[in-house]
């Protein structure tokens, strides 16, 4: 019995120490995390968010987009697209996949970052349409955010290039992967108006929310993975080049969403994980971490962040759920009218608060 014991101790042992992983982390070093003080002192304003539910007991409206004519739109995790009307959501149509970025189009149309499919247009009577699942060789494995020109150009983000949603079972395993090997292979692309694609930026760890400046000569990038945004400059003497524009933020920045007055709101899926980040500088261990499965692997604590700052990287407010019981994986947010509406990861519905009420 005792060398029964003894094999299964030693089978055991080899197994967390050579068994394979599907990554192959990368030594990465993080700042020390900021306490979240000052500006971020925890509140629980999101804990007074109405829920708008989704019909059927659906979840996860990740983003949003406002049309020109004030119609707020969202989509869920099993792909389908609604319409805010008279206080409630409606379903309009089912897209498949799993829809993450929601951006109006000027031709009245949307534009959808399908993590599933690629790039696609919606518009009413006609449908979706592809508009991008590859750019030349390259597919494109896991689109996620838009920003879209007055001209028509859609900026997009692939959040990694080394797993795909599809094969391993939704968005978010797949983002822990990307992140937690560290290999930083997410991208920003271009589709100008007759179809060039073009990537813009690369070596990004976990490539998320996007915002053009009002000027549109610039784009916020936000890199999940490194709790940082990158300015992206897109005309002038930088054209082409991009610097930090905020490091070493409190929490891992998801959604950006510019608000027309030079201010932008961000959510934070997570406020940053000290544990996970303090092996980070260590493959070795992180590769025996995942073979101990999921209920040991990093996840987004259920901290509800959101932040608005502005042009020049200062953070003006933000608002918290602590515990998470209204909002969690709290993705972006956007005021319309007064309102704000908050979007969320897993969520039952849309957030919704008086702006009145924030201040």
């Amino acid at each position: 019995m005792r060398r029964v014991l003894l094999l299964c101790l030693l089978a055991g042992l080899a197994y967390l120490l050579f068994a394979p992983v599907p990554m192959e982390p990368r030594p990465y070093r993080p700042d020390p995390a900021p306490d979240l003080t000052g500006v971020f002192v925890p509140n629980e304003a999101l804990a007074g968010a109405d829920l708008i539910a989704l019909p059927g007991g659906a979840h996860g409206p990740e983003d949003l987009a406002v049309s020109a004519d004030g119609t707020v739109w969202t989509t869920d995790a099993e792909g389908r697209l609604y319409r805010l009307r008279d206080g409630a959501l409606e379903e309009v149509a089912d897209l498949g996949g799993r829809p993450l970025g929601l951006e109006p189009h000027p031709d009245g149309g949307l534009v959808i970052a399908d993590s599933y499919r690629g790039l696609l247009r919606w518009r009413e009577g006609s449908g979706a349409e592809l508009l991008a699942e590859r750019i030349d060789e390259t597919p494109i494995l896991y689109a996620n955010q838009l920003a879209v020109a007055r001209d028509g150009t859609i900026y997009f983000s692939s959040s990694s290039q080394r797993f795909d949603p599809v094969t391993l079972g939704g968005t978010k395993p797949t983002s822990v992967m990307e992140i937690w090997e560290q290999g930083r292979s997410g991208f920003v692309a271009r589709r100008s108006p007759d179809g060039k694609l073009e990537i813009l930026l690369d070596g990004l760890s976990y490539a998320n929310g996007l915002a053009l400046s009002p000027g549109e000569d610039f784009l916020m990038v936000a890199e999940t993975g490194r709790a940082a945004i990158h300015r992206l400059w897109l005309t002038g003497p930088k054209s082409g080049t991009a610097e930090p524009f905020m490091e070493n933020l409190p929490g891992y920045p998801d959604n950006i969403q510019a608000q027309g007055d030079g201010t932008y709101w961000v959510g934070f899926a997570s406020p940053r994980l000290g544990l996970a980040e303090a092996l980070m500088p260590y493959p070795f261990l992180r590769k025996v971490i995942w073979r101990l499965g999921p209920w040991v692997r990093p996840a987004p604590a259920r901290h509800a962040i959101l932040a608005r700052f502005d042009a020049g990287g200062r953070v003006l407010e933000s608002f918290h759920d602590t515990g998470g019981a209204t909002l969690s994986i709290v993705t972006g947010a956007q005021a319309v009218d007064g309102t704000l509406y908050v979007t969320s990861l897993e969520g039952a519905g849309l957030g919704r608060l008086p702006m009145e009420s924030l201040r």
